[in-house]
């Protein structure tokens, strides 16, 4: 359970790092920053998996709000693709398999989703957020997804987190608690931040 100070510094930094965020993906050279963080992050998959890359399912996500976007390296991946669905609050995510040309329907919070239900379990998750540190914490919206779902599928195997933002978006330290799920790296357009 959040403690009363560590919610009131997530909803600080919240407000501070959505106008970051969004100044960030105003900038005139947003697009180039974009392709070059999507560039690093396909080439650092590539280089994780090797020759099972084809084998791996890779969520991302449908970006919103700002958000940097994915959707290259969702494109040039090898192998499935899906993206998370918000099944309920306070629940796990699902994920549904995308396809570049597939029917997108608005789901919960007006992100898209694929019209057809195809349940797939990611290995490898491209993860949207508002801030990271550099010790591989995040802070996400507030509703807890990505954490319970992160939780719930390091329970079943090995998974991947991979945080993905701009270089803007780093902050000291992410206040955290016992639930915060840690990324495995964090993808800017200008580095690889890997945990040990």
């Amino acid at each position: 359970m959040l403690t009363e100070n560590v919610s009131d510094e997530k909803r600080a930094l919240r407000a501070r790092m959505s106008v970051q965020r969004a100044q960030a993906f105003g900038a005139p050279d947003a697009d180039q920053r974009m392709r070059a963080a999507n560039a690093r992050l396909s080439q650092w998959l590539a280089a994780r998996f090797a020759s099972k890359l084809g084998a791996v399912v890779l969520s991302g996500y449908m970006p919103m709000r700002g958000e940097i976007d994915p959707l290259p390296a969702m494109h040039a991946h090898p192998g499935p693709v899906c993206v998370p669905v918000i099944v309920a609050k306070a629940q796990p995510l699902e994920f549904h398999r995308w396809l570049p040309n597939g029917d997108m329907v608005e789901g919960q919070f007006k992100a898209l989703i694929p019209a057809a239900r195809e349940v797939l379990t990611p290995q490898a998750l491209i993860v949207p957020m508002l801030a990271f540190d550099r010790a591989g914490y995040r802070l996400g919206y507030g509703g807890g997804f990505y954490d319970r779902t992160l939780q719930r599928l390091r329970e079943n195997g090995p998974v991947l987190a991979i945080g993905f933002a701009f270089c803007e978006q780093e902050a000291a330290l992410v206040p955290r608690d016992a639930t915060d799920q840690r990324l495995d790296a964090i993808i800017t357009p200008s580095e690889v931040i890997a945990m040990p």
